[in-house]
C-alpha cells in the first residue's frame, strides 16, 4: 500500500513554514493520540503516520530530501533505518520527545520562539524619603534611565513597523541540524539566533532591536505607613522587550532617612525630651511635637526623673493599609541648669541646707547607702 504524502497527511501546503506544520501536527496528534482512542488500532496507526510525517517535515535537511526524492529518501539504503515505518523508530521514547517538544508550551515550557518574545529586564530604583513622608504618604516623581519601545517602528524592529518574518534558514523552528557521522547535532539557528523569526529590513532608529534608550519621568504613590525596605512595583515600567516583547517591571526600594526627633520602632515612635530641673521637681505641662505636625500637651508630675517614659496612645506612625496608628513614647531627660548667677547658686545652697534630714533625692541616697555597705563588706 502506497504511503500518503506527508504534506497531505498533515493537511498543509508544500510551502508551509515550520509554525504552520507544527500547528497542524499538534491538532491532529491530539485527535488521534492513543490515550484518547484506547484500543483503536486505526487511530494508533494514524498517530504513528502523523509522527513520521512531522519528524521529517520539521527537520530542514530531511524535508529537503523528502521534497526531492519523496518517501524513497528514507527507505533502507538511503540513510533510513531498516524496518519500521519508513525507517523510523516509533518507540515510547520518541513519542515522549515529540510531545515534550510540541506540548510543553501549554505548561510554560515552550522553548522555541521564546527568545524573540523574552520580556524586558526588571529595573531597581532606590528612593530615600523622610519619616514624615512615610507617615503621611506622598505622591512623588522619579527619573529613571532605561529603554522604551522604539517609536519609529512601534517596537517591531522592522523599518516602518514591518513585522518579523519566519526565518528562511530554519523555517521558523529556531533550530538547525547537522549530521556528523552517526550523530545528528541540533543547535540554535545562527541566522535568527534561535528565535525562528528575522527582520528583513531593520529599523534605522533602533537598529532592529525594537527599543531605544530614554529617561522616563514616572509618578510614584507612596502609601502611608511604609517601612524601611518597602518595595513598590510599577508594572511595565522596566526595560522594553526586544522586538516588541513585553516590558519588565520597575521596583522602587524605599529607604527612610533618620529623623532628628523621632526614632521609629514598627508602628511606634520614641522621643527623648529634655525638661528643666524645676519642671521635673515641681511638675507642669509641656508641649510634645507630633509626627503629624501638631502639638500634644503632656502633663509632667512633680518629682519626675530622667528615663521616665510616658505613653501617648494613637500618636505614633500610620499602619500600612489600616486607619490605625501606633503609640508615641516620650522619655524624659532632666536637664541640670548651667551658667548660674551668684544669686542662683546661693539660692540652691539655701535649698540644700533647708532640706537637711529630709529625703529629697531617694535614688542618690539609695545608691550611696549601697556603696557604704559594699565598702564595709570589703573591710570585714
Amino acid at each position: 500500500m502506497a504511503k500518503q504524502d506527508y504534506y497531505d497527511l498533515l493537511g498543509v501546503t508544500r510551502d508551509a513554514d515550520g509554525d504552520a506544520i507544527k500547528k497542524a501536527f499538534r491538532k491532529l496528534a491530539m485527535k488521534f493520540h492513543p490515550d484518547k482512542n484506547p484500543g483503536d488500532k486505526a487511530a494508533e496507526h494514524k498517530f504513528k503516520e502523523l509522527n513520521e510525517a512531522y519528524d521529517v517535515l520539521k527537520d530542514d535537511q530531511k524535508r529537503a530530501a523528502y521534497d526531492r526524492f519523496g518517501h524513497a529518501a528514507f527507505e533502507h539504503g538511503m540513510g533510513g533505518r531498516p524496518g519500521g515505518a519508513g525507517g523510523f523508530d516509533f518507540s515510547a521514547t520518541n513519542f515522549a520527545d515529540i510531545f515534550d517538544e510540541m506540548f510543553s508550551e501549554f505548561v510554560g515550557g515552550g522553548r522555541r520562539g521564546q527568545q524573540a518574545r523574552a520580556r524586558g529586564a526588571d529595573l531597581r530604583y532606590n528612593l530615600t524619603i523622610d519619616l514624615h513622608d512615610a507617615f503621611a504618604g506622598k505622591q512623588t516623581t522619579v527619573r529613571v534611565p532605561g529603554t522604551i519601545s522604539c517609536e519609529a517602528c512601534h517596537g517591531s524592529g522592522g523599518e516602518k513597523g514591518a513585522q518579523p518574518v519566519s526565518c528562511p534558514t530554519c523555517r521558523g523552528s529556531g533550530r538547525t541540524r547537522a549530521s556528523q557521522g552517526f550523530f545528528t547535532i541540533e543547535r540554535a539557528c545562527q541566522t535568527c539566533g534561535g528565535s525562528g523569526r528575522v527582520i528583513e529590513k531593520a529599523c534605522k532608529v533602533c537598529s532592529g532591536s525594537g527599543r531605544t534608550r530614554k529617561e522616563k519621568t514616572l509618578s510614584v504613590g507612596i502609601p502611608p505607613g511604609v517601612e524601611d525596605g518597602t518595595r513598590i512595583r510599577l508594572a511595565g515600567e522596566g526595560e522594553a522587550g526586544m522586538n516588541g516583547a513585553p516590558p519588565g517591571d520597575l521596583y522602587i526600594f524605599l529607604t527612610i532617612a533618620t529623623h532628628p526627633i523621632f526614632r521609629r520602632d514598627g508602628s511606634d515612635l520614641h522621643c527623648r525630651m529634655p525638661i528643666p530641673m524645676v519642671t521635673a521637681a515641681l511638675g507642669g505641662n509641656v508641649e510634645v511635637p507630633n509626627i503629624d505636625g501638631t502639638r500634644v500637651r503632656l502633663s509632667i508630675p512633680g518629682g519626675a526623673q530622667t528615663g521616665q517614659q510616658f505613653r501617648m496612645r494613637g500618636k505614633g506612625m500610620s499602619v500600612l493599609r489600616s486607619p490605625a496608628r501606633g503609640d508615641m513614647y516620650v522619655e524624659l531627660t532632666v536637664e541640670t541648669p548651667v551658667n548660674l548667677t551668684k544669686q542662683q547658686q546661693e539660692l540652691l545652697r539655701q535649698f540644700e541646707a533647708a532640706g537637711k534630714g529630709k529625703t529629697h533625692s531617694p535614688q542618690s541616697e539609695s545608691f550611696f547607702s549601697k556603696v557604704r555597705d559594699f565598702w564595709e563588706d570589703l573591710k570585714d
